[in-house]
């Protein structure tokens, strides 16, 4: 059957997509990052959060003006081919799959830490391989399958947040441990370095506003719902894992006292969640854990499926294949059934070196959109006018969102640098065999394909 007698439907309206969104972000992040960064700041993680969440305010300011120009699948990828070159468009799309298609597969390594933590004799492979085979299921169904199970789970996540955050509140004010202060922003020990550091592993928690540009074709009203969209998943997220860090170094503020519940960083909230609630609460809170990875998961896929399907119908990958849309579920079922087995990559892949390619992956993507608006004011808008409006709007802040997100590129450790200049090389190399020697640029995007049938 040909790949382009079927399209993707428009049938998600806004609250769709942010509830998309803030799955794929993970309120439960905050969680899994906390003890590794409280080490690593010297306990001052609310700080790195500000600072990532002034990197992420410039760049989402980029994206609603791309979104609003160009509303159609593809996100970094397309805004950069159509703003500067369609070679370089295509090596950007390709560093940003390292997003969606690494995302599932941590979430799968996740799911088996910690249902191995309760089921020890069971193989952790059957613990990987059923997560993924789950959350596959569900997105070969169809997007809103995908999207309703998101909103129940998003929901169940954020009442275990809630909880969380009273228990620890009340520990706090009550408890032997903890006291309120401005320190966890500031103080005259902190080590901007260090914080910086934190901020560029933070970024990982952000990556749910991009995501919502690749539903784009199956949006309703894409113009005008994927730019709020963007907003609204970065700034409610970014609240979100602000106030939680805070109240949570309230009760932790160093490592000492962090060693009192728990010795092992990685292993620190649930050991935070028995301290503060029992061993019920804990129970509850791991069983919101594997919402999240089952949540993040599926909206990760979702999200990679959608970007390849971008580039197949573009030509760029096989559109046959990559291109195809179910006749009957709607879905790009082989682009789903193929980030499902990259997921299984996690049967051998360590979760550092899937963190480190996203890490990169991430940064490049905010990098160049910030610069796409630059390249779209200079080299695409027709009736573009020289005023002080239009240069902050269109150069200064995306500059200034550039730099952020360049400067915490540049704080990755070498491992992230490393695989993520091999995965960049491959790309390069295909996107020589595509353009035979750069002889011919390679194909462009038929927006007119995208709409709803």
């Amino acid at each position: 059957m040909a790949s382009n007698d079927f399209s993707l439907k428009r049938t998600l309206k806004l609250r769709h997509i942010v509830i998309l969104g803030l799955a794929y972000m993970s309120p439960y992040a905050i969680f899994d990052t906390f003890g590794i960064i409280t080490e690593l700041t010297d306990g001052h993680v609310p700080a790195s959060y500000i600072l990532v969440m002034i990197a992420v305010l410039f760049t989402v300011f980029s994206y609603r003006k791309m979104a609003r120009v160009y509303p159609t699948s593809g996100s970094a990828y397309t805004y950069t081919k159509k703003t500067m070159s369609s070679g370089l468009g295509f090596l950007i799309g390709w560093i940003v799959l390292l997003d969606y298609l690494f995302l599932p597969m941590i979430n799968a390594m996740f799911t088996k830490i910690y249902l191995s933590a309760v089921f020890p004799s069971v193989p952790g492979w059957i613990w990987i391989v059923g997560m993924i085979i789950l959350i596959t299921g569900m997105n070969v169904a169809g997007v809103k399958v995908a999207v309703s199970a998101n909103m129940l789970m998003v929901a169940f996540q954020f009442l275990i947040a809630a909880i969380f955050v009273i228990l620890t509140l009340r520990t706090t004010i009550t408890g032997e441990v903890g006291y309120f202060s401005l320190d966890p922003f500031y103080s005259v020990s902190m080590d901007f370095s260090t914080v910086f550091a934190g901020a560029s592993i933070l970024m990982l928690s952000f990556l749910g506003f991009d995501a919502v540009t690749t539903l784009s074709d199956e949006t309703e009203n894409p113009k005008k719902d994927i730019p709020r969209a963007i907003f609204l998943v970065a700034f409610l997220g970014g609240i979100f894992f602000l106030a939680v860090s805070y109240i949570m170094q309230s009760l932790f503020p160093d490592l000492s006292a962090l060693a009192v519940v728990s010795p092992d960083l990685e292993e620190a909230s649930p050991n935070i969640a028995l301290y503060i609630g029992g061993t019920l609460f804990q129970a509850i809170f791991l069983a919101g854990a594997l919402t999240a990875c089952i949540a993040s998961g599926l909206a990760g896929q979702t999200s990679g499926s959608r970007l390849l399907y971008a580039m197949g119908r573009d030509g760029v990958l096989t559109k046959k294949i990559f291109g195809f849309v179910h006749p009957r579920y709607a879905t790009p079922v082989y682009n789903v059934i193929l980030t499902g087995l990259l997921a299984c990559s996690a049967l051998f892949l360590s979760l550092h070196a899937a963190t480190s390619l996203i890490n990169f992956g991430a940064f490049t993507a905010f990098s160049f959109v910030n610069l796409s608006v630059i390249f779209y004011f200079l080299r695409v808008k027709k009736d573009k006018t020289y005023t002080v409006g239009s240069v902050i709007g269109y150069m200064i802040v995306p500059f200034i969102g550039f730099l952020f997100n360049a400067y915490l590129w540049l704080n990755l450790d070498s491992s992230a640098m490393t695989l993520g200049l091999c995965w960049s090389a491959a790309g390069l190399a295909y996107l020589i065999y595509l353009t035979k020697g750069f002889t011919k640029a390679p194909p462009e995007i038929d927006f007119s394909e995208s709409e709803a049938s």
